[in-house]
């Protein structure tokens, strides 16, 4: 199946959706620097990539895409997230960088079968409720234009009284957005994102979001009543190496739950060597070099290694100085290496990153978790493949 990859960063949504069987035609990204990550990987084949067209970089804005109408099966992308995280200025609406309005130009320019977008949690901040409505809206209905004479309010009501008088005769999407819990689906970061799906009105595609196959009740089993998830790493089960109330939490959980426990960073991370350690196998692991200056203060504590990591973070400018670092049980801290961090958000070891570690962590930090992509659009692909059989 063909798609088109909008937005691409350094190509964690696309590589995941590659996995579930869709082949990009076209690969677009504004930032040079991650354009260089996915062209080298591509290059060399990490990750399965080699069939990608090169990574184009370039504003989305002027750019045309009616030659692919109605020859896409899926657009897919994440649209710069600035205006809506929460580590940003809030601007939402009114800031320049907003892609959605192209992101929904695409989609009326080549009337995919479907489309995967992706964004942070904070779009769905209370103060920003009347804009998620309305990128909703945009996205059933994008052939309903705003003007040049309309603002995004004017325009927003245009698409309620569309959406309400029956929305005939025009392009239709069957739109759902969730936020997904990545740790839910065996990733090890408790990172959320809000994702949009849709299909196309006339497929008549029943769908929803996969249900979750991991739980934070099924790792407290095994760390405080089967003992399991000691014994795997062979560690001396200890109550010190967990919080006090996820501990007790624990304890209370009367029966076996029945998903599959959250992966921690130390499951992540089982056959990585530390990279503090002076004897290291270098050659053997690209993008894992010890990065000093890690400090923890209040609120910025690292992530402990028997939890999965809290959310990578970009940073505005460089990396956050307490985030994105390994709390030890012994409460010291370091940073993850690029690679560690590589492995939290799911890229294949295969995949390097070869500019500096400011700038590696940005694109990781801004990135999808390549599992978390596969898991959504593997099901997505499963729909559409199942319309084309019938």
């Amino acid at each position: 199946m063909q798609s088109i990859e909008l937005f691409a960063g350094a190509g964690g949504l696309g590589i995941g959706l590659s996995k579930a069987g869709f082949n990009p035609v076209q690969v677009i990204e504004w930032d040079k620097w991650c354009c260089e990550t996915i062209n080298i990987n591509r290059k060399r084949n990490s990750a399965g990539i080699r069939h990608w067209p090169e990574a184009t970089q370039a504003d989305i804005r002027p750019l045309k895409f009616d030659e692919f109408e109605g020859k896409i099966d899926l657009v897919s992308g994440g649209p710069p997230c600035q205006p809506f995280s929460l580590g940003g200025k809030h601007k939402g609406f009114d800031d320049e960088r907003d892609m959605w309005p192209q992101a929904v130009r695409v989609v009326k320019e080549t009337k995919p079968k479907a489309f995967i977008f992706e964004n942070v949690k904070g779009l769905t901040r209370a103060s920003f409720a009347t804009y998620l409505s309305y990128i909703e809206l945009q996205l059933s209905y994008p052939d309903i234009e705003r003007h040049s004479t309309e603002d995004w309010i004017e325009h927003h009501k245009k698409l309620q009284r569309h959406h309400t008088s029956g929305g005939k005769l025009s392009l239709k999407y069957n739109v759902v957005y969730e936020v997904l819990n990545s740790a839910n689906y065996g990733i090890p970061q408790k990172r959320e994102r809000i994702v949009f799906v849709g299909f196309r009105n006339d497929l008549e595609i029943e769908w929803n979001f996969p249900d979750p196959t991991h739980s934070l009740d099924a790792l407290l089993w095994q760390q405080t009543r089967s003992g399991v998830y000691w014994d795997r790493h062979k560690v001396m089960s200890c109550e010190k190496n967990m919080d006090a109330r996820l501990y007790n939490r624990g304890l209370a959980i009367k029966e076996k739950p029945k998903l599959k426990p959250w992966r921690t960073v130390r499951d992540a991370l089982i056959d990585v060597p530390d990279p503090e350690l002076k004897v290291m196998a270098q050659p053997t692991w690209k993008n894992h070099n010890f990065q000093p200056g890690a400090r923890s203060y209040p609120g910025h504590t690292g992530s402990p290694l028997d939890q999965p990591a809290k959310t990578l973070k970009a940073g505005v400018h460089g990396v956050p100085g307490g985030e994105n670092m390994l709390r030890r049980p012994d409460g010291t801290v370091r940073y993850f290496s690029i690679r560690e961090s590589a492995r939290l958000q799911t890229f294949p070891d295969s995949y390097t990153f070869d500019g500096s570690w400011t700038e590696s962590m940005r694109q990781l930090g801004n990135a999808v978790p390549v599992k978390l992509a596969e898991t959504v659009g593997r099901n997505v692909a499963d729909k559409l493949v199942a319309v084309c059989n019938d």
